[in-house]
């Protein structure tokens, strides 16, 4: 009877699958519509919220990704949108993600004079590649990770850099000879690349990796570009914006190989360490060996409760100063030389300058740094016309209300366009004419100090812009020294963010030896 049973029962199974399947589908529809309901709520709430900041008009669906057209353009096109739009405008990114983007010092005064934690959407897509460190963290464990790395940039930290980073642009220039004779153009940012990651691995990681004589293109390197390129487009497609989606295409799968190899890298420079360090674990007696480096710092601290930082911690921090500490620097530098190309006027002062500060010696050493200050106001004048870092973002945890009244909510994405704040013509005089006299002493004091952030400003600036500001300092002034900077016209660089400042086609200049000027 047993058997009978079973095989009625099994019999009449296959009957019951279609409306197993109808159940399934009436059940994944009804969470849709769920799904969908919320998120439309939430797009009349964030339109209702942003409604005292009009913007450009926005497609329904597509927001305003449609207007950035990756040609190198779209940086202009939010600097054009900011002169229809004083102060801040709305941007949509996808239909249910909105930002407020600020572009005038007053508005970002209010904002960077807080520690708001950056935003939950952009910088999200970073950490599972630099951790929780912190570029990204927030609350209590940014504080207490902040007050812990500072000593690592303390001055008798950064003083011993300056002679590494002159070694690492002479290894760079020495390969420019080639260049220098032939008068051919060539493409900078991936010299200077190499040179930066050189620089910050014997500088902060005491490593000589000697990665500016390997042939071909450095791992790294290719990792973080990738990487950069990646991150961007997820903010970009709105269907990425989804985790399992981007996790599942194959632009997922590149990006985890990419992480990978940016980790094995990281990876490699703790272990080494860690083996160093075996043997000693106070400060004053690894100090007493060599000089301390950044790494020290972060392997030895330890808060007021004595916990030090845990194996989790002290990756995401390498990852995101291996990260910062080369690749924004990078494009500052390229982008220095780029301009000193265009204006051979101001080139020339400084060449002037820098010969004269470092009396006959071809190195240049921490004391030569705060004698070269018509160099310096050139630095600044790039930075200011590219910044490294071109935006920024905070997500408001309270209501935000700005000097002329108008308030953003509580939860609201505020984004700083720092290229756009540099630009507005409301704060700058002919703000694309490369003018280095604006920093002049007297014109820095009577402008907004918010009208120049490429560090960003407030208690989350960057902790590492006297290590950045050094090393442009050290790698400009042995360049100018050695080589006269020529503009290649043909070659005109497409700008875009791809988390730092890049050039779509590169950035080409020409260079000849300083004893051959014409």
């Amino acid at each position: 009877m047993e058997i009978i049973e079973t095989v009625k029962t099994a019999a009449q199974f296959p009957s019951s699958l279609p409306h197993m399947h109808h159940l399934l589908a009436l059940l994944l529809l009804v969470v849709a519509v769920c799904k969908l309901t919320a998120l439309m709520v939430e797009r009349r709430e964030k339109l209702r919220n942003l409604e005292a900041f009009p913007g450009p008009p926005a497609h329904w669906l597509f927001g305003h990704v449609q207007e950035f057209k990756q040609d190198g353009t779209e940086l202009d096109k939010v600097v054009k949108w900011g002169k229809q739009y004083p102060f801040a405008f709305q941007l949509w990114f996808g239909p249910f993600v909105s930002f407020l983007n600020i572009h005038h010092p007053d508005y970002v005064k209010t904002l960077l004079s807080t520690t708001e934690p950056k935003d939950d959407f952009g910088y999200r897509f970073f950490t599972p590649w630099i951790g929780d460190g912190l570029l990204v963290s927030s609350g209590q464990k940014w504080f207490r990770n902040r007050r812990l790395l500072t000593p690592g940039f303390h001055y008798d930290i950064l003083k011993p850099y300056v002679k590494l980073m002159s070694d690492s642009a002479k290894t760079m220039l020495d390969k420019w000879e080639s260049y220098a004779q032939t008068s051919e153009s060539f493409e900078l940012f991936e010299h200077v690349s190499l040179m930066t990651l050189d620089s910050i691995m014997k500088c902060a990681f005491s490593c000589n990796s000697d990665c500016q004589h390997e042939g071909g293109t450095n791992a790294y390197i290719k990792a973080v570009y990738d990487l950069s390129f990646l991150i961007n487009l997820r903010v970009r497609v709105a269907p990425y914006h989804n985790n399992i989606i981007f996790h599942l295409s194959p632009h997922g799968f590149r990006f985890r190989k990419a992480v990978k190899v940016a980790h094995h890298h990281t990876e490699e420079v703790i272990r080494k360490r860690r083996e160093e360090l075996k043997k000693e674990t106070e400060l004053d007696r690894i100090q007493a060996k060599r000089n301390l480096d950044f790494l020290d710092i972060l392997l030895c601290a330890t808060d007021e409760k004595q916990h030090s930082l845990s194996d989790e911690d002290i990756r995401a921090e390498v990852d995101t100063f291996m990260f910062e500490g080369h690749d924004t620097t990078a494009s500052g530098i390229s982008f220095i030389l780029y301009c000193l190309a265009c204006n051979p006027e101001h080139q020339q002062m400084c060449r002037d300058e820098i010969m004269h500060a470092l009396e006959g010696k071809d190195t240049i050493e921490w004391e030569d740094l705060s004698k070269i200050p018509y160099t310096t106001m050139c630095i600044k004048e790039s930075l200011r016309l590219y910044p490294p870092v071109p935006g920024i973002a905070r997500k408001i945890t309270k209501p935000l209300t700005f000097f002329d009244g108008r308030t953003a909510a509580a939860g609201s994405l505020v984004g700083t366009s720092v290229y756009g704040i540099h630009r507005n013509a409301t704060v700058w005089e002919n703000p694309n004419v490369f003018d280095p006299l604006r920093f002049l002493p007297e014109n820095v004091s009577s402008r907004s100090p918010h009208a120049f952030v490429p560090f960003s400003a407030g208690p989350r600036n960057c902790i590492g812009q006297t290590f950045a500001m050094n090393e442009m300092k050290v790698v400009i002034a042995l360049t100018l020294r050695r080589y006269q900077l020529i503009e290649d016209p043909n070659r005109k660089p497409k700008i875009v963010p791809r988390l730092v400042l890049r050039s779509l086609n590169g950035i080409h200049i020409k260079i000849k030896p300083v004893d051959q000027q014409p």
